[in-house]
């Protein structure tokens, strides 16, 4: 016989946490299976965010997680040119903040089950049935949901078993890997960096202060597929030179490689009794992907108190989701296809026409407005700029 829950929630990804969560603070009875042993363990390489990001949650930044304060960004061209932005963030222990977001799901009264593969998901009686299976036990259990939320991260295979196509463009999603490092010092300044160039095509190249000795760096690329090994390799070698390091204070504490569906853009995130939230979903970036799975836990738990799971009710979560969201992930799509397409020159002279600028200001706002910002001061300092910015209009 199927144990019988009003929501279950598959993945206690940052999305599926706030999701169930969410969720049975709204009155549902909620379970989440996750396939892991440990939450905390063998976590996703993501390891920082923005207070932007965050305060669109609404959920305040606990220090128990936090292990260097940033005061901003770099981003800097390939040439070296820079724009450097004030804007408050965090680098964080990723292990700790889940496991912080798993007690919050817990005191809401979440039914967390770890070590629980799902590996069959059908619909049966208007509602979702779902096969589990316990570490190597080949024995399994039944689950029946009135709402399942798929939140497992970017390659869900429980988002097609649901019959969905969550991106728009999941061929570009950003593959990386990132290491934590040690070297003298190099944990201590306040700003983060991203580079930007035909050295990481598509994304970035990144160095995030971790607090003393320990820092983070990375590189994520777009259409090279999963292996970024090479980028890597130069990425490391360049960046000892640009800090002073010798290879003998080197050490590489940890790696992790994952992809970011950050420009890959949600497409069929909801069908009836089924909704799909985080990386899974194309919505990229830690505090994006909390507020996706904030309001899949208030559509699911408005659905269960009305008792009515169909496509049309689940609707709510994508209008919600695109007044929300939808601009930010676009307009950001168009950066960094923009960025993809320019030659590293093109990229240096556009990099030049804010060197000088304090930019904050323009990351204020809606992201329309932000856009018209930033074009309104292109025009003004050099207007042949505007012509290297219509490099995502080329076909490349």
């Amino acid at each position: 016989m199927a144990i019988k829950t009003d929501i279950a929630v598959i993945g206690a990804s940052p999305a599926g946490l706030m999701a169930s969560r969410y969720a049975a603070l709204g009155g549902a009875k909620v379970m989440l299976l996750e396939k892991k042993e440990e939450i905390g363990a063998d976590v996703h390489p993501a390891n920082s965010f923005y207070k932007g990001m965050m305060d669109i949650t609404g959920e305040k930044v606990d220090r128990s997680y936090v292990k260097h304060d940033i005061k901003g960004m770099k981003l800097v061209s390939p040439g070296g040119h820079k724009i450097k932005v004030k804007t408050p963030g965090y680098a964080i222990d990723k292990a700790v903040f889940d496991k912080f977001y798993e007690q919050k799901a817990i005191s809401a009264g979440v039914d967390i089950q770890t070590g629980t593969d799902v590996v069959n998901l059908r619909r049966k009686e208007g509602g979702i049935v779902l096969k589990t299976a316990s570490g190597n036990s080949e024995q399994t259990e039944r689950i029946k949901a009135k709402v399942v939320i798929i939140a497992d991260g970017i390659l869900s295979k429980n988002a097609v078993a649901a019959g969905l196509h969550t991106m728009k463009h999941p061929e570009d999603i950003a593959w990386g890997t990132e290491l934590t490092i040690r070297a003298p010092g190099i944990g201590e300044p306040d700003f983060a960096e991203y580079f930007v160039g035909s050295h990481a095509p598509g994304w970035k190249s990144s160095y995030l202060p971790r607090g003393g000795d320990e820092a983070a760096i990375g590189v994520y690329v777009r259409h090279y597929g999963r292996d970024v090994t090479g980028f890597l390799d130069s990425w490391v070698s360049r960046f000892k030179d640009l800090k002073n390091i010798s290879d003998d204070e080197f050490e590489i504490i940890e790696s992790k490689s994952a992809g970011d569906p950050i420009v890959t853009i949600p497409d069929k995130t909801y069908a009836a009794n089924v909704m799909v939230a985080g990386g899974a979903a194309g919505q990229s970036g830690l505090g994006y992907a909390m507020h996706a799975g904030q309001i899949a836990g208030k559509v699911g738990a408005m659905a269960i108190a009305k008792g009515d799971y169909s496509e049309r009710m689940l609707s709510k979560y994508r209008s919600n989701w695109r007044s929300s969201l939808y601009a930010e992930h676009v307009f950001g799509r168009i950066g960094l296809e923009t960025l993809r397409k320019m030659e590293d020159d093109e990229i240096d002279e556009l990099f030049e026409v804010f060197e000088d600028e304090d930019i904050s200001s323009l990351i204020k706002g809606n992201t329309v407005n932000q856009g018209l910002s930033v074009l309104s001061l292109m025009l003004q300092k050099k207007p042949s700029s505007i012509l290297k910015a219509s490099a995502f209009f080329r076909n490349k």
